[in-house]
């Protein structure tokens, strides 16, 4: 034995191990990060892990009769103690392989169908349209929407946002295979037939995991009446999953949002236009409303969603801040006037206070006391994250937000890349990366998503692969700020032709509607024009434009710009040093 081991340690056989376990190890990480990016099916890292392996056996059975000094004899016992070494290294090799992929595995946000499944949950499918009027389908989508939002409001209650259950038939076939991918135990089912004044309403719930038949029903009732409808509806749901339900909630249950049958369906209908999420069809939903309100001037609801349509405007480029945000706030003030228990409404004034007004900690308040009004309110917890808690550096708890988000609206595609947003600023690329592409899996045309999978790809030094994104996404459509992006992108890598013509395009953008300041800062900052970046930078905090300068204190891009004095300045305007990731109690 003292004679093998002196041949051992003559011919640097445990140096050659440790060397090629090493390299083979931080081959196999690099590996599983670009395997994660490109979708490489896992028969190919298997393959990839089985080669190192043989590797290893062949490493070091070449060191073994090429060593230093030559080759010489082996008895037996040699043969096997080296055989025995041989696979005591293959097996911590294949270990440690296994253990790279889990690190990049286990350490991306889980799926929404791996979260334990609740036994109350539920998620409502779109009503079926039997009128005859197939104009009606956004009266059979307003039942479904009412029905959903009155059951949002238990708190004993998952309760899937409307986004995602809009991607399925009313009464499909594969019934548990879409629940899983809900994250329900429950469907409810129904159809709507309307026909003048009549409307009649079947439903049935069912446990998707057992195909077993809840409970089913049918109501023939007045347009009138069809509040009660709905109230009955989800009473009966929230008895049958055995919910607990408060004082408050059963109140929430009951109410009855407005006693005027036109000022409900015109209603509906602007619903149905706020739900498509283009500037265009947010101006009908606004005028929709604003026929609601003229039908019924208590109709709180009916402000209130006016108010969200008023502020999304600026994001989708509908309008300018000082235009909107007052008639947002005009119509908040009314609705909680008429209604202060009105989630919808509190969730309005966050985002007007922390966009708009730079009024993080009064957003915080907002948006709270929202969530705990509508627990299963996913647009509140999604606007909490984005708006209040990225700005202000809380990037733990914006993740711990959109994850939520994400488990009641699993399906919705703006969630789904603000997930990847919150990754990003969170400083997991690779998990960010991850998260991007498989929301553009779920829907290739989005252009958010590629244009926030340019932003992960272009921190992390992919510089083709982030261009590309930008320019998917500027092929995809009208995107101001994919274009921003790619100007500031050819900026820094020295494309200083291709980033002026940019701006050439963003302005004349420009002429037509108005255009956030912050897309042409960045470019100039890509450029290396800070005092022209600062300057535009300061126009879009004049504006109250929080859309993007809310977030300058983690704005990855806004770096070069640190400690300047001027910049400073203007970060403390914006989100005080006081606040900036600093944990409220409530925050905890």
């Amino acid at each position: 034995m003292t004679e093998f081991l002196q041949r051992l340690k003559q011919r640097k056989l445990v140096q050659w191990a440790l060397a090629y376990v090493a390299a083979a190890f931080a081959l196999l990480q690099g590996i599983d990060i670009v395997a994660q990016q490109f979708g490489w099916p896992e028969g190919v890292r298997r393959g990839i892990t089985l080669a190192l392996v043989v590797g290893f056996f062949v490493t070091l059975v070449l060191a073994w009769y090429h060593g230093e000094r030559g080759a010489q004899r082996v008895n037996g016992t040699e043969l096997l103690i080296l055989a025995l070494l041989l696979s005591l290294g293959g097996g911590f090799l294949w270990r440690f392989a296994g253990a790279s992929r889990d690190v990049v595995v286990k350490s991306a946000v889980a799926p929404a169908g791996d979260v334990a499944i609740p036994e109350k949950s539920i998620a409502v499918l779109p009503f079926d349209n039997l009128s005859e009027d197939k104009a009606n389908a956004y009266f059979a989508e307003g039942v479904q929407d009412e029905i959903l939002t009155r059951l949002a409001k238990v708190a004993d209650l998952k309760v899937i946002s409307r986004t995602s259950t809009q991607r399925f038939k009313s009464a499909p076939e594969n019934l548990p295979e879409i629940a899983k991918t809900l994250g329900v135990r429950n469907i409810l089912e129904g159809s709507v037939q309307k026909s003048n004044d009549q409307v009649r309403v079947n439903v049935q719930l069912i446990n998707a995991q057992t195909d077993t038949h809840l409970w089913a029903d049918t109501f023939d009732r007045k347009l009138t009446d069809i509040f009660s409808v709905e109230s009955e509806i989800a009473q009966t749901i929230a008895e049958t999953l055995q919910a607990k339900l408060t004082g408050s909630e059963k109140i929430q249950l009951a109410k009855k949002p407005t006693a005027n049958p036109e000022a409900y369906e015109l209603y509906l209908k602007g619903r149905f236009f706020w739900n498509k999420r283009t500037a265009a069809d947010l101006k009908k939903s606004i005028d929709y409303f604003n026929q609601a309100i003229a039908k019924d001037p208590d109709y709180a609801l009916a402000y209130a969603m006016m108010a969200q349509a008023w502020l999304l405007l600026p994001a989708y480029e509908g309008g300018a801040p000082k235009d909107c945000a007052p008639a947002a706030e005009a119509a908040i003030k009314k609705a909680l006037s008429l209604d202060e228990t009105s989630s919808d409404a509190h969730a309005a004034l966050g985002f007007l206070r922390s966009v708009y007004q730079f009024d993080a900690a009064g957003a915080t308040t907002d948006y709270e006391r929202a969530i705990q009004l509508n627990p299963n309110d996913a647009t509140a917890h999604h606007w909490f994250a984005t708006d209040v808690l990225a700005s202000l550096g809380r990037s733990e708890r914006e993740v711990a937000e959109m994850t939520r988000a994400r488990e009641l609206d699993p399906l919705s595609l703006v969630i789904n890349t603000n997930l990847g947003w919150a990754l990003i600023r969170a400083h997991r690329l690779d998990e960010a990366i991850i998260q991007l592409r498989k929301t553009i899996e779920m829907d290739a045309g989005f252009q958010f998503a590629h244009r926030t999978l340019g932003l992960a790809l272009e921190l992390k030094g992919q510089i083709p692969q982030a261009m590309a994104e930008y320019q998917k996404a500027i092929a995809l459509g009208d995107d101001p700020r994919a274009l921003g992006l790619l100007g500031h992108l050819y900026g820094t890598i020295g494309s200083k032709d291709e980033a002026t013509k940019i701006l050439g395009q963003l302005q004349a953008m420009r002429e037509g509607r108005y255009l956030d300041p912050y897309n042409f800062a960045i470019v100039y900052l890509g450029l290396g024009d800070r005092e022209r970046a600062l300057t535009l930078l300061e126009q879009s905090s004049d504006d109250r434009n929080g859309n993007q300068i809310e977030y300058i204190r983690t704005d990855p891009f806004l770096d070069p710009l640190r400690g300047d004095p001027r910049f400073e300045a203007l970060a403390e305007k914006i989100v005080p040093a006081r606040e900036f990731a600093k944990t409220s109690p409530s925050a905890k």
